[in-house]
């Protein structure tokens, strides 16, 4: 089986190195497969892109197409490299724009999708993420889902064929790269940080990112914890701060709001397993947050990862000041949650394709 797998953005990376380092551990026990990445170029700058790559050990991808978020042009030119190499089988995964032009383009040339973490819904029509997911799985032959309410949402939109529950990868690559205690350590020194003394605050979302009225409200409320907050600032979100003088004066005024450039996947989860408080509008960070057992506040309306909610873990908040600072001042009274399985998600994945 030849597979050509096909990332863009930061999340991805870190799942295709988990699925990538099943595909050799089947290609070892004597399995017939192979894999070659495509990197669309959707993340492009070397901290959101190669770091990633050099840090998880994901071979260089055989093409990086250098697109961004032009959904038809990145269409076309993965259907160039598709028609060049044929491939038995794409993956894709998650819900961005490489997600969806992936599929496409496979699905034009009757090549089967695989799409990983299928079966997520946020019921948020507005977000680009919710269309590209939805699309994605109407298309896609083979749809492994992280959780029980993934396939339960599948199953209400008619879809059972082709159906599996899978794990969660992510949680396989937090255990394979969250550094040992000496480097997590280095780590804390390196970037000047205390365990336990800090709040580690993303946001990344176009819906947030780009409006300045939401921002000013999250920074007001980060501004007001009374700890110091550590912000890596997204490319996306840093234009949107430089172009509005408020935001840049909140920020420089505040005292405790600590910027600094985006880190790293392994310097990341440290941040996430230091913290006493994450804050974040990434669907990827509230459930690292839950795997560092760090307690979350969601700053969205809604989230996919319901289970986060109801075992205690995560809160949504949403981007009102006085919201946010309400739900960080309420105890946490949290459960564990199995649906994201034991670390063995990725090859449970290959073992289904390889079986199929």
């Amino acid at each position: 089986m030849n597979i050509v797998t096909i990332v863009g953005a930061r999340p991805q990376f870190i799942k295709a190195a988990a699925v990538s380092r099943a595909v050799q551990r089947a290609r070892l026990q004597g399995c017939d497969i192979s894999e070659q990445l495509l990197h669309t170029g959707q993340h492009y700058d070397y901290n959101m892109s190669g770091l990633f790559f050099s840090q998880l050990g994901i071979p260089a991808p055989a093409w990086n197409l250098g697109c961004r978020n032009n959904d038809t042009q990145m269409t076309q030119k993965i259907a160039s490299v598709l028609q060049e190499v044929r491939p038995d089988l794409v993956i894709v995964y998650g819900d961005t724009f490489s997600t969806l032009a992936g599929a496409r383009a496979a699905v034009g040339l009757d090549i089967p999708v695989a799409h990983v973490e299928a079966g997520l819904r946020s019921f948020n029509d507005a977000m680009p993420e919710e269309y590209n997911r939805i699309q994605t799985d109407r298309i896609s032959r083979y749809l492994f889902c992280p959780t029980h309410t993934a396939v339960e949402n599948l199953r209400n939109e008619g879809r059972e064929e082709g159906v599996y529950l899978t794990g969660d990868v992510m949680y396989d690559a937090t255990l394979m790269f969250t550094p040992d205690v000496e480097r997590q350590q280095q780590i804390l020194h390196e970037l000047g940080i205390c365990s336990g003394h800090f709040a580690l605050a993303t946001i990344h979302r176009a819906d947030t990112a780009e409006d300045p009225e939401k921002l000013h409200g999250i920074f007001m409320a980060l501004s007001q914890l009374g700890r110091e907050v550590i912000l890596p600032l997204h490319p996306h979100t840093a234009r949107t701060v430089s172009s509005h003088a408020e935001l840049t004066g909140l920020l420089a005024d505040s005292g405790n709001i600590r910027v600094i450039e985006p880190v790293g996947y392994q310097e990341m989860l440290v941040l996430e397993k230091h913290a006493f408080l994450i804050l974040t509008d990434s669907g990827g960070v509230q459930k690292e947050a839950y795997f560092q057992r760090t307690p979350c506040i969601t700053l969205r309306e809604e989230t996919e990862w319901t289970e986060t909610v109801t075992a205690g873990w995560n809160r949504l908040a949403g981007t009102d000041t006085q919201r946010i600072l309400a739900a960080t001042a309420a105890p946490f009274h949290t459960k564990d949650i199995s649906d994201y399985g034991t670390g063995s998600a990725a090859d449970i994945i290959i073992q289904h394709l390889i079986s199929a």
